[in-house]
């Protein structure tokens, strides 16, 4: 059936999880670009913490409505859901805490994004609320953060390049990060964390989070990645910058693109080969930083999932809730190109930029234009519903709505 009529529901934009770190710079960017008038409600579990949140945000939300719901609270998640026209999740592990939101949102025709890099929790999603969705007519929209939507939106707009020009479909895709200044936050720390102990507790799970296209809905029709599959070492090409090492959000974002491709009935193309990779330069320094590079993720694997190895990294990893200061916020940036080989012979481009640390200031301006874009543009969105990614749910209409907010996703010819 139909989602209920939007200007019946209470609230335009929930954002839950607004006393965490990514949910106060949400909630404060939403503060200070949402359209004048636009209702925005603080949603979490405590009220007293929530009420703290409010107070320093200022004056501008001071008449905001607190929303108290449990995660694990099913009926508190269906009033939640109830209540307003979008919900902007930033409580995670999602796998722990996330899918009786997620089920709420799809029973009630409530669009939903989230922060998810989890692909476990992704996988679940889909099979508990896919198909709900698409009867109510919600959008499931999961990595709508730095992971995945540079990824996504590279991808989906050199397609349409592509196609607009005549270029064919297309196939070896490689996004490579050319710079970048930030750390990973204490919810993605985390969320690693929990995959890797749901692989270790379940071989099915381990065999879901190693299958490229773990997402898709139409995993017997994909493409065979070669013997190289994903990659996991240093990869020398000098049409790519030289040497490049894996990108450790890579195995996140490759799959989101994948379902993406998938959801559109293989719109980018049937042979479609994408990896992501970060440049590392050229010459002998080049391949010993990219060398090192792969080393170090894969220790880091390793030691996720090695209780004494574990036991030291989490005295130094950052925890949930944590994050830079504002001056390390500002001064961080992502500088990143997704490259394009078509069926047709052409090579395309996309550069992607923005200012701000990508997990913290960049995300909060992509996760609160994504909850602006899925209350407000529902008549320019692709009409689909589901469990979707950034690109099937909102495409182009996302990008716009990021470039207008000062970040930079740039078609050109090789």
């Amino acid at each position: 059936m139909p989602a209920p009529d939007p200007d019946q529901r209470e609230h335009d934009v929930v954002v839950y999880g607004a006393s965490g770190f990514v949910g106060v710079l949400t909630a404060k960017y939403l503060l200070e670009q949402a359209p004048s008038g636009t209702r925005i409600a603080l949603g979490g579990r405590s009220k007293a913490k929530l009420e703290r949140t409010r107070e320093s945000l200022g004056g501008g939300a001071a008449d905001w409505p607190l929303v108290v719901a449990d995660s694990q609270d099913q009926a508190a998640v269906e009033a939640l859901a109830a209540s307003t026209r979008v919900v902007a999740t930033t409580v995670g592990p999602y796998v722990r805490w996330g899918l009786p939101l997620v089920v709420a949102c799809a029973r009630a025709g409530t669009h939903y994004a989230d922060l998810c890099g989890e692909v476990l929790f992704m996988r679940r999603a889909i099979d508990a609320a896919h198909d709900v969705a698409v009867g109510t007519g919600a959008r499931i929209v999961h990595a709508c953060g730095f992971d995945s939507i540079p990824s996504d939106l590279g991808v989906l707009l050199l397609h349409e390049a592509a196609a607009a020009g005549g270029h064919g479909d297309l196939q070896d895709t490689t996004l490579v990060v050319e710079a970048m200044r930030g750390g990973a936050s204490g919810g993605t720390i985390d969320s690693l964390r929990t995959s890797v102990d749901e692989g270790r507790r379940d071989p099915a799970v381990g065999a879901l989070l190693a299958d490229p296209y773990g997402l898709s809905p139409d995993r017997a029709n994909e493409p065979d990645l070669g013997p190289e599959g994903d990659p996991v070492g240093a990869v020398n090409d000098r049409e790519l910058g030289g040497w490049l090492a894996p990108f450790l959000m890579g195995t996140i974002n490759t799959r989101v693109v994948r379902r993406s491709n998938a959801l559109q009935g293989h719109v980018y193309g049937r042979s479609l080969r994408y990896r992501e990779l970060m440049s590392m330069g050229r010459g002998p320094l080049g391949a010993a930083k990219a060398a090192g590079v792969a080393g170090a993720m894969a220790g880091f694997q390793v030691g996720l999932a090695f209780p004494p190895a574990r036991a030291v990294l989490d005295l130094v990893l950052p925890s949930p809730g944590e994050g830079p200061d504002e001056a390390a916020r500002e001064a961080g940036f992502f500088e990143i190109a997704t490259h394009a080989r078509t069926a047709g012979g052409a090579r395309l481009r996309c550069e992607m930029r923005a200012q701000g640390d990508p997990g913290y200031k960049a995300t909060a301006v992509m996760f609160g234009e994504s909850a602006l874009a899925l209350a407000f543009d529902g008549e320019r969105l692709p009409e689909r519903a589901g469990v979707l990614t950034p690109a099937t749910a909102m495409g182009t209409v996302l990008a716009d709505r990021l470039r207008a907010a000062g970040h930079r996703y740039d078609v050109v010819t090789s």
